[in-house]
């Protein structure tokens, strides 16, 4: 087989059709954290070192320039400093409180949505779907791109799904409430970011074709799916459908959904309603892709390898990139840790994962 283009390898290799070879170092579960970053390049001594040029990492996607949630954006407004934290309201109306030394996620403070009320003046004032300054893209640079690239097209990006955009707007506690208390806010939520998102997406396809529509969730944790089967279905799989039908519509071959924790009651409802791809696959909620594999033979797979390994020992190193041999074997399956390396891992084992891993995508495939 001649080579492929990079778009063109990762969206067949998801698929199950034949590829020339594994798309390696794809997506988030090969990016490190800045942290991670510094630490490596005082490690090594060297200030210029990046991943993706020590490497060769493929290119995938390319995303055009949208504005799929507020728009205008709020205002970022520094609310407090001090010398260990500093509280900011950021462009989405979110208040939170951030360590200066970025070595732990946020204290989320405040959400831009407490009320029905708030929810309708926010949508009367920020969240017009036909909006045309939403699309922000130079399209004949954006087609130069892709000729010169050859990446394929994805839209829908974080912090953009149909729970995890909700959450955002409410907080993880107030949406949870807000299901028995506003369940009708909640579904108008959902379906009306929907319709903005799915009119954006016609604007993008009248341009260049889809490959990728891409769905940010970030609705389990180690126990499972935050809210229960019965609601997913109430609620998100109506507009779940309607992006099956826009994909269908338009020959979108991958609709791919991220969340974190552990997914396994929400894989199977997701195939149902038009998800062909799922990705990370935490391994320390639970999840094993060779299992994921075996259970769902046509659904395709990213990343899922424990990325606790790479702060251990060589041999603990050695056993994920066993089970990523045997993952690239039964296809359908783009390696990569099972999400973005964090400060612990070692520049020695990241290097040596790398490298094996390289060398597994770049075996010739059947």
């Amino acid at each position: 087989m001649s080579a492929l283009s990079c778009g063109e390898r990762v969206v067949r290799c998801l698929i199950g059709e034949p590829v020339d070879r594994v798309p390696f170092g794809v997506g988030l579960g090969w990016i490190p954290w800045a942290d991670t970053s510094e630490r490596w390049k005082q490690h090594s001594g060297r200030a210029d070192l990046d991943p993706v040029r020590e490497f060769g990492f493929d290119a995938s996607f390319v995303v055009p320039s949208l504005e799929c949630g507020f728009w205008p954006h709020f205002p970022r407004i520094v609310l407090e400093e001090t010398s260990e934290f500093i509280v900011v309201r950021d462009w989405k109306g979110i208040t939170s409180r951030n360590r200066r030394d970025r070595g732990s996620m946020p204290e989320f403070l405040e959400h831009p949505v407490k009320s029905p009320a708030d929810w309708e003046r926010l949508k009367a004032e920020r969240l017009h779907v036909d909006d045309a300054t939403r699309v922000r893209e130079d399209w004949d640079a954006f087609r130069a791109r892709l000729r010169e690239t050859g990446e394929a097209v994805q839209v829908g990006v974080f912090p953009w799904g149909v729970f995890g955009t909700v959450r955002d707007l409410l907080g993880a506690e107030g949406v949870l409430y807000a299901f028995y208390d506003h369940p009708e806010m909640v579904r108008d939520m959902m379906e009306h970011l929907t319709t903005l998102w799915l009119r954006l997406w016609e604007r993008v396809a009248a341009q260049v074709r889809i490959d990728h529509i891409h769905i940010w969730e970030d609705m389990s944790g180690k126990q499972g799916s935050l809210i229960s089967p019965s609601m997913i279905g109430e609620f998100m799989m109506p507009c779940y459908d309607r992006i099956a039908e826009f994909a269908r519509g338009h020959g979108v071959r991958l609709v791919s959904v991220d969340t974190d924790g552990d997914c396994a009651a929400l894989v199977p409802i997701f195939m149902k309603h038009g998800v062909n791809v799922v990705f990370p696959f935490e391994f320390q909620a639970g999840n094993d892709i060779l299992e994921y594999r075996r259970k769902y033979p046509s659904l395709g797979i990213m990343h899922g390898l424990d990325k606790r390994v790479l702060a251990g020992t060589r041999a603990d190193v050695d056993r994920e990139v066993e089970r990523c041999a045997e993952m690239v074997k039964l296809g359908r399956y783009v390696p990569g840790f099972d999400h973005l390396i964090p400060p612990d891992a070692l520049w020695e084992n990241f290097q040596y994962a790398a490298g094996r891993i390289r060398e597994i995508c770049w075996r010739k495939q059947p």
